[in-house]
This record gives C-alpha cells, structure tokens and sequence, in this order.
C-alpha cells in the first residue's frame, strides 16, 4: 500500500474519535472500518512483531503516512485510561518508534472512550455517561488541559469534583452510626471554586438578591458559603464533619445539597431530609445523584446502595424515585428545577407565584391604534394632561387581563386623586384605546390561570385554602368561585389523554404557530420560543413534561408526539448560530411513568444534521432570510428532496449529510457558501 491509497482509505473512515489530523479507535471497531485498511495495520504490527496484546487502539495520521499502535491496559475498566506503550510508524521513512509510559508519574490519558468503540458496544452508554458528566461541569472546554493524568486530576479539583470509581461527584455527609459499617462520609466533602449546581439555580430564579436568608445543611468545607459571603448575601451552614459545632438555624432557604445520597441508614437519611425541612421558612432545595442501572451494578451493594472504593456510601437515584423519595419522607409537592434538583416549598403562596410565573405568557401589547377624540371635552383635556398615567394604567389592566387593585398598580391614589376610581378611569381609557386588546388580554390570563391550575392537578398538589390576594382576584374575574376553576382545569387536563384531541390541536397548531413542523398522526415539532403560542391543551401537555424534566434552559425543539403521550427536548449545538445545527442531546419524558430517557451525542462528528431548520423559525430570528436562501441553495446544490435525499440518510427530519465532518461541524453562516460553491 502506497501513502495515496492510505490517504484515501482513511479518508473513507468513518468511525471513531476523529480530530483534525487524526482518527483513533479501538480494535473493537475494526468491523465497521474499510477492510483493506485493517488488513494493513494488521500486517505492519505482524511487521514489526508486536504482540497482540501490546496493543488495543490504532492511530491513523490523516496528513502523513504513519500510523500509531497504542497499549491501554485499562481501557474497559478506567474511565480516563493511561497510555502505556506508543508504538509509531513512519511508513515513508520505514522506521518506527516506541514510547514507554507505563512507569511515568504523569503519562498521558484517555478521554470520550464511547467515540472510539461501536454504538452497539456493551459499554457504550456507560462510556458517555462518564464523558457527559465531564461536559456538564466544564472539563472539555480547554482540550489543551486534558492530555495528561496530573493535570487533569487538577482540572477535576479546580471545579470542585473528585474521581470516585470512575464518577465524578461532590456531596455531603451528616453523621456516621459506629453500629454499623463505618463509612468514610467525610471523604464526600470536596474542595469547589465555584457554586454548586443547586445554589446556581436558586440565584437563576432571583433568590440571592439579599432578600432571602440562606442555610447550607451539609456544607462540606463551605466553598458556596464563603461565595455568597463574598457578595453580602445572609448565608450559614452545617456539616458534621467540617462544621458540627455550628448551629443549625431557621433560614428562608435551606440547601440539603448531594447529602442524603451519601447516608447508609435509612432512618438517618429521613431525619436528615426532615431537619432541613424544619428548618425552612420558604423554600428546600433538595439534591442527589443520578445514575442507572447499569452503573450502579459494578459497585459492590450496600442496604439500599453501594459502596465505592473510597469507602463511601452512594444511594443513587432516577429523576421520578427522587421526586417520590422527598414527597413521601415530606408529604409535600416537589418542583423539578433539573435532574436531580427540586425545589419544595414552605410558603405555599410563593409556590403559586413561582409556578404561575413559569406558565404565564408574556405579551409585549404594541399600540397599533391612536386615541381618538371623545365628545366630552373635559374628559379629553383631562385625559391630554395625565397621558402617560391612563397609559400606565391601560398597560396594567392589559398585565392582568382585568381591573387592577390598588396594590397592584403603584400609581392607584395618584390615579383616584385626578378621575376619583379606578373604574371611571377604565371607562375613559377603553374609549381611547383599542378595545380588543383588553379582548385578547383577558382570554391570555384565563388560559394562563387554567394551564397552572390543570398543571397543579396532574403534579397532585394539595389544595391550598389560602390563596394568594391576587389568585383569588384572578379567580373572582374569570370563574366566579375556585371549585369553578379546578373543573374546568380538570376537564382539560384529562383531555391530554385524548389522542384524537391531541392531533386535532397539534394540526391547529401547526396553522397558527409562526412556524412548526407537522409528521401527519405522529408528532409536531417546534422552537420552544413558540411553545408560550400553543393552544392551552398542548400547553398543559408540556407542561407536564417539563414539571417531570425540569426547565428548558439548553433545549432547542420540542417535539410533542401525537399518540404515545410522551414529549421529547433536543438541544442543539448552537441552533440559533448555524445552518445546520447538530443534535447534542435528546430527552424523551414519558409522562405515563413520570420517568426520564437520556439520549447524548457525544461525538460532535457524529451528531446528527438538522436539516430543516427553515421551517421552524421566523423572521423574529437572526439570520431567517439567509436560512431560506441557504436550504434553497443547499437543495439545488445537492439534489436534496423535500422529503428524503438521494446524498443523505434520511431519518425523521434528521439528516446526516455525506459531506466532509470538519466542515459541518464549523459551518456558521459566514462561512455557509464555502459549502454551497
């Protein structure tokens, strides 16, 4: 074989981790490598006569005539592989060298193992959990870090994480039974730069503005505590191991942050959960580990758990056992924020403030008529003197879909001090303004009102007696009496479980959403920037599924399947910035089982292509004409069908073109004509 034909073989070569000047995978993966190509490697180690246990991964150099053979021992057993021996072949120069690294403090290492083996590899999915939990905190974002063992190590405890068997993770303990098999739980407490996943949710939603006093039980060595210190905010702890003398005090927000998945004892972990719980005055922020099967049966069990090689104890969980677990230790509804963070509430009003927020649509009201002069001349010189108060008001009404009360409109006495009620000065601005919009105000706050309390139902909160001043407000306008409400909530919440009704609204959908995509009697897909546009039905139907997932922060899409009552969430690699965007992840919510599926694209060169990202979005985002111009472009160019390709594979409406990876994976829409030329 000539350096030509090799160039071109491994050009062929579509498997593996695959970088700029390289591609790397491991014997396992020679199956679905060019036939030819693995016959040459094959020969050349024969060649040189390297056993075939010196050597379980090849190297193969896209620009040069070489080739690596790479020994990783540990390969299925460590989830970030020291290289042991290089052996590397120039075969220009018919030479070769061989590197020894297996008595080096500091050889190099192994990362995203899933890439290089087949996807339908026994470890696999096991594979891309470890690589996904490194993305997630950030280790990926200087490649240039991660090559080596020590700096790596130092990487992982720059972000406050520690390898334990294989798994990152940081938590607390609480106390240990000297009864029992002792367990190391102060070895779970970790050294942080940074906040922690759940106190980075509660700042997301607004509750470190000072306002709000904060107690950490199971601090571990107070990282996030010395933070919020460090910007004014009111905030204490607890840990027994690193803080035990310290009290435990009533607190607006408790965090009980990665503590009760490292406690043994059953009864502990109970009393755990439940101190922090009387210790909050609003809101619980409860935390814990997520893993599935698979993993946890490498570990040697434990009562209810496992135990690591650290002497730890880990009580893993899935996102539904973790919703169940809190609500039947609390007897309290708890919020999903994200996997494996939920929130439970003290303050019931608070939680029906939090929970309408998340479900109530914003509308920017656009003045699209002028006033237009009454016959009573004192009411228009009284309203030409006080404009921008009446238009104040106007907008308020608007936000409520109603009459506003005094409290909730800052400008009330200034407003009875120049027209004597607020119901007069309705009056006059109905008469300047466009009636209609009041219309479509009310109906926007009604279906608001009954997508939460149909939400309320299908999460089975408790009926609360006391209600916030502005729900029953809310309640006395649209619906006379509460129980009014919940029928109707009710009704339609029930109705998501019919299919009919489902598709009949997802065809309504599809023709009133500025843009969607409709798979006759199977699903409708569309932006989660118009999921707010939906009818109230579908609303309720996603609603559902993000009160089981959590929020939708890295989603793109929303895909809402027709006759399955399930809902998936694909997140892209930057949607809004490329043409063709590449899936990165893909969750599917079965609300029947209030369970969670994961689907991760690690690989970014072997992420699906969305192809027909034209027909979800609208003029309202960046670079819509350019889109339409690109897909049309791109059609012509490639003879690519409107419903299938003669030059891609074609699956749903995911397409994996055949076109070089390095130049999908950077396409941007500066750079789209290189493709389209």
């Amino acid at each position: 074989m000539n350096a030509e034909q090799y160039k071109k073989l491994v050009k062929q070569t579509s498997i593996g981790k695959v970088l700029p000047d390289a591609i790397y995978f491991h014997k396992d993966y020679f199956n679905e490598a060019p036939p030819l190509l693995i016959k040459f490697i094959k020969v050349v180690a024969n060649a040189l006569k390297i056993e075939d246990n010196d050597w379980n991964l090849v190297k193969l150099f896209k620009n040069d005539f070489r080739i690596s053979l790479l020994n990783y021992p540990t390969f299925f057993e460590n989830s970030y592989p020291a290289l042991h021996q290089s052996v590397t072949i120039d075969l220009v120069k018919l030479s070769h060298r061989i590197a020894k690294y297996d008595t080096q403090d500091n050889p190099p290492i192994l990362h995203r193992k899933e890439t290089m083996i087949p996807t339908s590899h026994k470890y696999h999915e096991e594979f891309s959990l470890i690589t996904q939990e490194g993305e997630a905190i950030g280790l990926y974002e200087n490649t240039r870090m991660i090559g080596f063992k020590n700096s790596w190590e130092r990487l992982i405890e720059k972000h406050g994480y520690e390898l334990v068997d294989g798994r990152l993770f940081r938590s607390s303990a609480v106390t240990t039974n000297k009864n029992e098999k002792v367990i190391d739980r102060h070895k779970t407490a970790l050294v942080r730069h940074e906040l922690s996943a759940p106190i980075k949710s509660i700042a997301k939603h607004g509750f470190l503005s000072g306002d709000y006093s904060i107690f950490d039980y199971g601090c571990g060595r107070g990282d996030d505590l010395r933070e919020l210190e460090a910007h004014g905010i009111d905030a204490l702890g607890w840990d027994p191991n690193h803080r035990p003398d310290v009290d435990k005090v009533q607190s607006d927000i408790v965090n009980i942050g990665f503590v009760i998945n490292v406690i043994e004892d059953k009864d502990e972990r109970i009393e755990a959960l439940l101190g922090a719980w009387e210790l909050t005055n609003k809101i619980l922020v409860v935390s814990a580990m997520l893993a599935n099967e698979s993993y946890i049966s490498q570990f040697t069990p434990y009562k209810d758990g496992v135990i690591t090689s650290r002497n730890t104890f880990q009580k893993y969980f899935t996102q539904a056992e973790l919703k169940t677990y809190i609500e039947n230790t609390l007897d309290e509804n708890a919020i999903a924020i994200s996997p494996g963070i939920f929130y439970i509430f003290r303050d019931k009003e608070q939680e029906q403030i939090f929970l309408q927020n998340r479900h109530k649509r914003t509308y920017k009201w656009k003045q699209l008529t002028t006033p237009e002069p009454t016959d009573e001349v004192q009411a228009r010189i009284l309203f030409t003197q006080h404009e921008e108060l009446f238009t104040e008001f106007w907008n308020a009404c608007l936000f409520y879909g109603r009459l506003p009360a005094t409290e909730e409109f800052e400008r009330s006495n200034e407003l009875k001090e120049v027209i004597g009620s607020t119901k007069k000065a309705f009056r006059l601005v109905e008469q300047w303004f466009e009636p209609s919009e009041m219309t479509v105000a009310e109906t926007m706050r009604k279906e608001d009102l009954l997508v939460y309390f149909a939400l309320s139902l299908f999460g089975q909160r408790k009926a609360y007696t006391h209600l916030s001043d502005t729900l029953k407000r809310d309640i006395k306008a649209f619906f006379d009496t509460y129980k009014v409400a919940q029928n109707q909530a009710k009704e339609m919440l029930f109705s998501i479980s019919d299919t009919q009704l489902i598709e009949d609204e997802c065809i309504l959908a599809n023709k009133t959403l500025p843009a969607s995509l409709l798979n006759d009697g199977h699903s409708l897909i569309l932006h989660k920037k118009f999921a707010e546009m939906l009818p109230p039905i579908l609303r309720i139907y996603v609603g559902a599924a993000t009160q089981i997932f959590g929020e939708l922060d890295d989603i793109d899409l929303i895909k809402i399947h027709i006759t399955s009552g399930k809902v998936s969430f694909m997140g892209y690699d930057d949607f809004d910035g490329k043409p063709l965007p590449l899936l990165v992840e893909r969750i599917k919510v079965k609300m029947a089982e209030q369970d969670i599926d994961y689907f991760d694209y690690i690989d970014e060169f072997k992420r699906p292509v969305f192809f027909d990202k034209h027909l979800l979005i609208d003029d309202s985002f960046n670079h819509f004409k350019i889109q339409k111009k690109f897909h049309k472009n791109l059609v012509m160019k490639f003879k690519i069908l409107e419903n299938g390709s003669s030059n891609c594979d074609y699956s749903g409406q995911l397409f994996q073109l055949k076109l070089p990876l390095q130049l999908l994976h950077s396409l941007s829409y500066k750079n789209y004509k290189k493709l389209i030329l």
